[in-house]
This record gives structure tokens, C-alpha cells and sequence, in this order.
């Protein structure tokens, strides 16, 4: 096996082991409604998760280790992405705000301000900043 296809596999498996984390968040009340199936499709193709995988991930989700990221930077730059995939593919509404408080917590994000930074970070990425502006705004909030 070569070297890049160990960083292949790993980087697969990080991505297999992140989605099932939110797959798990969304099951959280027992169910994962249309809404919350029609975000983890985007999201499945955005972490280029295959119809197969993606079939034994939602049947087997809790067998997957949640590994949430170590800094709080890593945290905020997956709280960059989600955010851009609600923003860009216009999901949009309660649901998804919703859901993506939820990933936020999963993620280490404190349950009491967690609305607030998600509310900052859609807000950010709807006025296009890019990712260090993200990190830099986010940061300021606490202050």
C-alpha cells in the first residue's frame, strides 16, 4: 500500500466517522425527517460519501467513533463548512438552523451560546467572508 493510499483511507475514514457524528445528532429524537435527510444527502456528496457507505452509515451510525476536533480552530473551520453548505445550497428556515445547533454542540460548542454562534456564522457566510475572517469574528464574539 502506498503512502497516499494510507492518507486516502484516513482522510476517508475521518469524513465516514464526521458524517455518522451528525447522522447521530440528527437521530438524537428518533427520527431523521425529510429535511434533515435532504442535508445529509448534500452532505454526503460534499464529503464524496458513496451510496453504499452512505446506506451503512445511517443503518450503523453509532458504531462510528465521534471525534469531535481537539482545537477550538479545527471546531470552527467545520462550523465554517456546514455553514456554507447551508448557506450555499439555500437551506434555509428553522429546521435546518435547528440542526445545525445541534451539529454545533456536537461539535464543542457550549449548548448555553450555541444559538448565538450559530446565528454569527450564518451571518458571516452570508456577507462571503472567508475562512480566517470566520475564525477571527467568531472569536471576537466571546470577548
Amino acid at each position: 500500500m502506498s503512502f497516499s493510499d494510507l492518507f486516502d483511507s484516513g482522510f476517508k475514514k475521518r469524513n465516514e466517522d464526521h458524517f455518522a457524528a451528525i447522522v447521530r445528532v440528527a437521530m438524537d429524537d428518533g427520527i431523521i425527517t425529510d429535511e434533515e435527510k435532504t442535508f445529509l444527502d448534500r452532505l454526503a456528496r460534499n464529503l464524496d460519501i458513496g451510496e453504499n457507505d452512505y446506506k451503512i452509515i445511517l443503518k450503523d451510525y453509532q458504531s462510528h467513533p465521534i471525534n469531535p476536533p481537539t482545537s477550538y480552530d479545527k471546531r470552527l473551520e467545520r462550523l465554517f463548512d456546514l455553514s456554507r453548505m447551508v448557506y450555499v445550497d439555500h437551506i434555509k428556515g428553522d429546521h435546518e438552523e435547528i440542526l445545525l445547533r445541534k451539529i454545533a454542540v456536537g461539535l464543542g460548542f457550549n449548548p448555553d451560546n450555541v444559538k448565538y454562534v450559530v446565528d454569527k456564522a450564518l451571518t458571516l457566510v452570508s456577507n462571503g467572508v472567508d475562512l480566517d475572517t470566520f475564525i477571527e469574528e467568531i472569536k471576537k464574539m466571546n470577548r
